[in-house]
């Protein structure tokens, strides 16, 4: 199990050719990366902010949860701090399992708290000013799955 929580850009194909490469095992890899989107058309950046050392350890119970329930083999999360802007990875997400449905449900299950609970706080930088990223019902109800 490998988290991340960094200010710095990280390369989506060597992070998953490397988390790749160490399963041997496993009979399934599924990746994941989340982008900064410009949604309105007048976003500048995005700031997010988080607590260290309360972050990582909300991201290790969580990933443990997720090594449990669906018997995964591995979890990589990256997730990063900091300005970014749009079309620049904010974070990456792999699971490795004996069988793809529990790779594809884990990884689902980690995008979903991330989402919404993880200890993150963003905030966007639009040309006519700033505004804090509220939750959204869709990504609330989407937790009510597992």
């Amino acid at each position: 199990m490998d988290i991340r929580v960094q200010a710095t850009p990280f390369d989506f194909g060597a992070e998953a050719e490397a988390f790749a490469r160490g399963q041997g095992d496993m009979g399934a890899v599924v990746t994941f990366t989340g982008i900064v989107r410009d949604v309105s058309g007048g976003l500048v950046s995005m700031e997010i902010e988080h607590y260290p050392g309360m972050t990582e350890k909300a991201l290790e119970t969580h990933a443990r949860e997720a090594l449990i329930r669906f018997q995964l083999g591995d979890v990589l999360i990256i997730h990063r701090f900091g300005e970014m802007r749009p079309g620049e990875m904010i974070m990456m997400v792999a699971t490795a399992a004996p069988h793809r449905a529990d790779a594809f449900q884990g990884a689902e299950f980690l995008m979903d708290y991330l989402k919404s609970r993880a200890p993150f706080w963003k905030k966007e930088i639009m040309q006519t000013g700033t505004d804090w990223v509220a939750a959204r019902d869709e990504d609330e109800d989407a937790l009510g799955r597992w």
